[in-house]
């Protein structure tokens, strides 16, 4: 294991979120609010680790291996939350560790669940940089880096690989440095644009970049109390409705219709199943409503579309409180809790490639059953899946649901209710934000023990870098070889 190139890149990372501090830092000096001496110490103390730790493992071999690349891409998101809690702690906003860590590591996974019970009474510059956290967790900090490590001589596939989310990351270009500048550009592009029409749609200006931070990670932070519920505006839900479905899709997809070449985007498969589920949810929700309330035609449309847009890529945004609805609508909704986004998108949870693999490999097993002696091989996009991924989908359904089921056993203990605990493991293992209980939409997470939110963070990051990343650093054979 070569550690010198762990340190170097983990103080590369801590000198990318220093000057990233330095941004909230200017909202803080433009409000003229309390936490302008928080960000400048707790930037300063980021871009003096990073920058030690870069100059004292400057002799350190260049090449980062398969094992190098796991653990730089599991220690990251813990060191990036535990010095990106330093604002909260020193500001006083969240003067509590254990809240301040929970907070942090729910926004750099693009969890989205929080402790806040009173948003709006924080400075500006706090809430500017609780959404910076999810934006730069989306896409992932180390997707950003791989744009950078080129310039430090150190190559990047290895780390590419551990964090992209799916089974099958796909690669813009040949080049790993090129592929990460790209889908950086399309990030950038996509936040950009929902900035513009949500100001335009009524947002002020600072409230829409935090949320065009927030939904395209796919990461549910609010600069209110209320969530986008606050706004009622139908032109401001129905854009992040949007931006929402654009940020679980396959961002190669998003670059292929930006080239104009949207035959490709419409024949890909996993699109067309991503968007049959948004649709047969949305539309079975809306019947649902319409029938059990009278909050109007266009109301339950909206309402059904965005908390099935919500939930199936994991944002977590809400404007309807869904605990409130008919028992059967709850249950769809818990449901969507196992869905995810599309592979290749700032999405969490199982994603939707998955649960395609998985339906037709369990169709194709029966068509085996009666014809025994054909070969019958998965396709996915009309190719022949190779059966290591089919194998790799199978075990990560069965990781997924024993470590769900065995966590929501154990979450029982810390807090005793099963329909809290089921909805606490399930959202935080997701990547969604809300869960079901009193950790609903309308709720929050502040009243978890500190013990709970210490397991519910890690639940976080292992649902964040899909169960493998995480897990391997558990296997003996992982450190023996």
């Amino acid at each position: 294991m070569n550690f010198k190139i762990v340190f170097r890149v983990l103080g590369l990372l801590l000198l990318i979120e220093g000057v990233a501090m330095l941004l909230a830092l200017l909202v803080a000096i433009l409000y003229q609010e309390y936490d302008q001496s928080a960000f400048l110490i707790a930037s300063g103390i980021n871009i003096l680790l990073g920058g030690s730790i870069l100059y004292f493992t400057r002799k350190a071999r260049r090449d980062i291996g398969r094992h190098e690349g796991y653990l730089i891409v599991s220690s990251v998101w813990i060191v990036f939350s535990l010095f990106g809690s330093l604002p909260y702690v020193i500001s006083g906003a969240i003067p509590s560790f254990t809240n301040a860590f929970f907070e942090t590591i729910s926004g750099f996974t693009t969890t989205g669940s929080s402790i806040l019970a009173d948003i709006e009474s924080l400075p500006h510059g706090i809430l500017f940089w609780r959404s910076m956290t999810q934006w730069l967790g989306g896409m992932g900090i180390i997707v950003l880096s791989l744009a950078i490590l080129p310039v430090f001589g150190i190559g990047g596939m290895q780390l590419f690989m551990a964090e992209v989310p799916g089974p099958t990351p796909d690669r813009i270009s040949p080049r790993i440095r090129q592929t990460a500048k790209t889908l950086w550009g399309i990030y950038l592009i996509f936040t950009v644009a929902e900035t513009l029409l949500l100001w335009v749609a009524g947002m002020s200006l600072y409230d829409s970049v935090c949320h065009s931070f927030t939904t395209m990670a796919t990461g549910g932070f609010s600069t209110k109390q209320a969530s986008v519920a606050y706004w009622s505006s139908p032109a401001v839900q129905y854009i992040i409705t949007i931006f929402m479905f654009l940020a679980g899709t396959n961002f190669t997809l998003s670059y292929m219709a930006m080239k104009g070449n949207f035959r490709h985007v419409f024949a890909d498969e996993e699109f067309k199943y991503y968007g049959l589920f948004v649709i047969g949810f949305t539309l079975f929700i809306f019947a649902g409503l319409l029938i059990s309330s009278n909050i109007g035609v266009e109301k339950a449309f909206r309402d059904s579309l965005f908390q099935v847009v919500s939930i199936i890529t994991t944002t977590g945004f809400a404007t309807a409180d869904y605990l409130l609805w008919p028992p059967i609508l709850v249950v769809i909704i818990f449901l969507l809790f196992f869905f995810g986004g599309s592979a290749g998108s700032t999405g969490g949870g199982i994603k939707i490639m998955r649960i395609v693999l998985l339906l037709k490999n369990s169709y194709y097993e029966l068509r085996r059953m009666v014809h025994p002696h054909a070969i019958i091989p998965v396709k996915f996009n009309k190719r022949s899946i190779d059966p290591k991924i089919i194998t790799n989908v199978l075990a990560f359904f069965m990781f997924y649901f024993v470590i769900f089921g065995f966590s929501t056993v154990i979450f029982s203990i810390i807090e005793p209710d099963m329909e809290s605990a089921m909805g606490a493991v399930a959202t935080s293992l997701g990547n969604i934000g809300p869960g079901l209980g009193n950790v609903g939409p309308a709720e929050n997470f502040l009243h978890i023990k500190p013990l709970g939110k210490w397991f519910l963070s890690f639940l976080m990051l292992l649902g964040r870098l899909e169960l493998f990343t995480v897990l391997v650093l558990f296997s003996p054979s992982f450190w023996k070889e």
